[in-house]
């Protein structure tokens, strides 16, 4: 069957075969499979969008065609489209899993196309899912997910810590540095790892609060976080130092923090007060019978008003 105003991939032959089998694309002809074809084999990205379209349409495999569709109309560029595409689209993927996937593309395209705020939103409506109990199947304190394309499973402290993590990545776009503190001093309280222990030094450094930024970076340098492999360990250690360089031209330019006032102190004060209260709070483990978790956005009055700004 032909459809007209759509391309057509040329008749099937042994090559094209092979083609199909390498890139694990669906046999038949059906939409989904003819877009998967100009997708993977002919490369024709926005031939690939329309028949996207058309499965979506007809009802061949909408999960996968809709979740694909927004990943090439990321690559073209078409981000506010793709955007749009899935929330409009979204309630034809009922499933949990389906929807998972969905938020976390459309992290992505919020990320890609400097749409801080909404990426907010979501990230807390994904923190308040954990703390529900929802994120995790049954109550269960693991789940499987991919990383680079490899199975593996997920703990309730390594996915929030993730979260919390990107969340804070988003408070520093916005400049908001003493919530994306707060929120990555929570991240390393619940699974601290050597690459938040770099953010939350460069948002001290942005805070001008140097000494402690140095801290931060010296622990890294030392190895007292998890960098996650020698090679990325590598990388890591190499971005430590290249903070702790820029540290010392600032210092070396403009004084010492002591010098600089004592604003940035009775900063310091307030920062220590709200982290002492996020101490508090971390206290609940995760329990199969309570299957609640404590989050970033729970802490105090004065954190959600940071989080507001």
């Amino acid at each position: 069957m032909v459809h007209p105003g759509l391309a057509q991939p040329p008749s099937p032959d042994a090559a094209a075969a092979a083609a199909h089998v390498a890139h694990k694309i669906p046999s038949g002809d059906g939409p989904y499979a003819r877009a998967k074809h100009y997708q993977l084999v002919e490369k024709d990205l926005d031939a690939s969008i329309a028949w996207f379209w058309k499965a979506i349409e007809t009802g061949d495999k909408v999960d996968s065609a809709l979740k694909d569709m927004a990943v090439v109309m990321k690559q073209r560029g078409y981000l506010s489209e793709a955007v749009d595409a899935i929330r409009s689209l979204r309630h034809l993927c009922p499933g949990k899993q389906s929807q998972e996937s969905l938020d976390n593309i459309l992290l992505d395209l919020y990320k890609a196309s400097g749409r801080t705020k909404e990426e907010i939103e979501l990230l807390k409506r994904k923190l308040r899912k954990i703390y529900l109990g929802e994120a995790f199947p049954r109550g269960k304190a693991t789940k499987r997910a991919r990383s680079h394309g490899r199975k593996i499973h997920v703990s309730v402290q390594q996915e929030t810590s993730r979260v919390l993590g990107n969340l804070a990545w988003a408070y520093m776009q916005q400049r908001n540095y003493m919530a994306a503190e707060a929120v990555y001093r929570k991240a390393q309280m619940v699974d601290p790892d050597a690459n938040k222990a770099c953010n939350l030094a460069l948002c001290l450094i942005e805070q001008r609060r140097l000494a402690d930024a140095e801290l931060v970076l010296a622990d890294v340098i030392a190895g007292a976080y998890n960098a996650g492999g020698r090679e990325h360990g590598g990388k890591i250690v190499k971005k430590a130092e290249e903070l702790l360089e820029r540290i010392r031209a600032e210092t070396g330019g403009a004084g010492s923090e002591e010098e600089a006032g004592s604003e940035d102190g009775a900063e310091a004060d307030e920062m220590e007060e709200l982290l002492d209260e996020v101490v508090r709070q971390w206290t609940a483990p995760y329990r199969r019978s309570d299957r609640r978790l404590p989050v970033f956005e729970e802490i105090t009055p004065l954190c959600r008003q940071q989080m507001a700004c």
